[in-house]
């Protein structure tokens, strides 16, 4: 008789690691933005991450702030890391950091590169060939230290999957929820921009900062009726009724939608119609019908139609992938 040896169950594998690569002068808000996101978040948000520092030489380092911050990892943290958000250096980092970050990269690791953070991927070649988010202050001195780079100095962020920029340090936040969305979906993603009272999560493509005009005053800021919007998700809205809440005429409208936001006032609120449905989709078993009705696309093929384009899949294959 032939006896069976119980079999161990595999282990689970542990949380994604976020090594933030630090530098003297940190300015600490996009520290504190990624470490916001890929952080703890309490017993009722499921921890899929664990996020830390490391620094080319360990100690106490300076900030912008005026108050320092103590990093106890030394590059060799980088040998581990998941994912490698680079949140400040200078525009010619040294080779035992282009070193480290290339091993990291090589292996599999995605880097995320922030502000200045973009000329460690650069140097290495990352983005060869590649479009770059780069602070509009930066474009110029990337472009001529790296010319193979395609820069972008109007988007707040760019993701190639394995690498991913972000031009100003307030992207930082999109961009991580960013990446949050794309591995565990967008009902997670929204439940941590909740818990961290964040606003909508801007897409890729929206603009890093307003042009100023050259004559007249600055818009009005568009909160309020990025506010009335979510509200009223499910109702049939047309740019008309956004421009009447307004108090502006529709081209004024849409013009101060595409300086503020990079898109239309339609496509913004198709965006968040969609973010929804993905939300509904991973959380609930409600028909496509139901969900088209609440998240105000009127009709399961006006859905069906309108997720397919833009993510270029079925409602329920995508309820498949992340139930």
């Amino acid at each position: 008789m032939l006896l069976e040896c119980p079999q161990t169950p595999p282990t689970p594998p542990g949380p994604h690691r976020v090594i933030a690569l630090v530098a003297p002068d940190q300015e600490l808000y996009p520290v504190t933005s990624a470490a916001a996101v890929f952080g703890y978040h309490g017993p009722d948000i499921t921890q899929h991450y664990s996020f830390s520092l490391c620094a080319e030489r360990p100690g106490s380092l300076t900030t912008t702030l005026g108050v320092p911050v103590q990093v106890d990892s030394g590059l060799e943290a980088l040998d581990d890391a998941d994912t490698v958000v680079i949140e400040g250096w200078t525009v010619t980092p040294s080779p035992a950091v282009l070193h480290a970050v290339s091993r990291a990269h090589a292996r599999g690791a995605r880097i995320v590169a922030v502000c200045a953070g973009i000329f460690i991927p650069a140097a290495l070649g990352l983005l060869d060939g590649r479009r770059a988010s780069v602070h509009w202050e930066l474009s110029g001195e990337l472009a001529a230290r790296h010319p193979r780079v395609i820069p972008d100095d109007t988007v707040i962020y760019v993701d190639h999957g394995d690498v991913a920029t972000a031009g100003a340090s307030a992207a930082t936040l999109d961009l991580c929820l960013h990446q949050v969305l794309q591995e565990h979906g967008a009902a997670h993603a929204m439940r941590i921009g909740r818990q961290l009272a964040a606003g909508p999560h801007r897409e890729g493509c929206q603009r890093q900062y307003p042009p100023l005009p050259t004559t007249g005053p600055m818009p009005d800021s568009l909160a309020p009726l990025l506010e009335w919007l979510l509200s009223r998700l499910p109702d049939q809205i047309t740019v008309e009724d956004m421009a009447a809440y307004s108090g502006v005429s529709s081209r004024t409208l849409t013009r101060q939608f595409t300086e503020q936001l990079g898109v239309p006032p339609a496509r913004w609120l198709l965006e968040r119609r969609l973010a929804a449905t993905r939300a509904l989709l991973e959380e609930t078993d409600l028909p496509v019908e139901t969900i088209a009705t609440r998240v105000g696309l009127s009709s399961a093929v006006n859905l069906r139609r309108r997720f397919h384009t833009a993510l270029n899949t079925t409602p329920a294959a995508y309820r498949r992938s992340f139930r």
